[in-house]
């Protein structure tokens, strides 16, 4: 984000003061909330599975630990192309969830999903360091994992090997999502627009109610982005 809520004063508040190279201008038939839920989110997942990953129709893509906003813009990017989408979730309440998002695999994810999958040539890690190993040894030969998240709560790898850690033929990169450029956020909306897609909103609330947002936040009750609306 740039320092956003940072570097920089102005989250959750109605007005912020900001350098003019974080504000890009758009083109879009989406509505102002639904431009909401693009922001830092989908710029995320596109630069994962568009630039690290180069996804295509062909892959078969495993999102780890989907049911949170990352993960169910995944899928939905990854469905939009045609890919074969596989979901994971370690609480068997989300299960359905993982079927309703578009899954065409599910798994419960009990930390361990080395043989519980297959053909795998593209794998979004949200989970992060904890899991990321195990992810690698899912892989298919030529395959990539791109560590995105950090849903884990582990931020350093200690005594990380790179060459007897990441299996022969697997590929390990990431994305870093501090950087967005003009470009990239109008190939976005002009992607959306192409494929009629809106963002996944579980929730929109009037400012005067950024309280309950918060709340709302914290609990991790919502499926989908919160979207907090100014004015008319």
């Amino acid at each position: 984000m740039g320092g956003m809520g940072r570097s920089f004063n102005g989250s959750y508040a109605e007005y912020a003061l900001l350098p003019t190279h974080h504000v890009f201008p758009v083109e879009t038939a989406l509505i102002w909330e639904e431009m909401a839920a693009i922001s830092e989110t989908y710029f995320t997942e596109w630069g994962s599975l568009f630039q690290c990953f180069r996804l295509t129709k062909e892959d078969k893509l495993l999102v780890r630990s989907v049911t949170c906003a990352l993960g169910y813009v995944a899928i939905q990017l990854a469905k939009s192309l045609g890919c074969t989408v596989v979901g994971t979730t370690y609480r068997e309440s989300k299960m359905e969830l993982l079927k309703e998002a578009g899954c065409d695999e599910c798994i419960l994810d009990d930390g361990n999903l080395r043989g519980k999958v297959s053909g795998v040539t593209k794998a979004l890690e949200l989970i992060g360091i904890k899991t990321v190993k195990d992810t690698m040894m899912c892989m298919e030969q030529g395959g990539i994992v791109c560590n995105t998240g950090v849903l884990g709560k582990v931020y350093d790898w200690n005594h990380f090997d790179s060459i007897k850690d990441i299996p022969n033929g697997v590929c390990l990169t990431g994305f870093y999502s501090n950087y967005p450029i003009t470009k990239m956020m109008q190939d976005i909306f002009s992607f959306m627009d192409a494929h009629q897609l809106k963002p996944l909103i579980g929730a929109t609330y009037d400012f005067d109610n950024v309280r309950e947002a918060c709340i709302a936040l914290d609990e991790g009750k919502v499926n989908g982005k919160i979207v907090v609306k100014v004015g008319d």
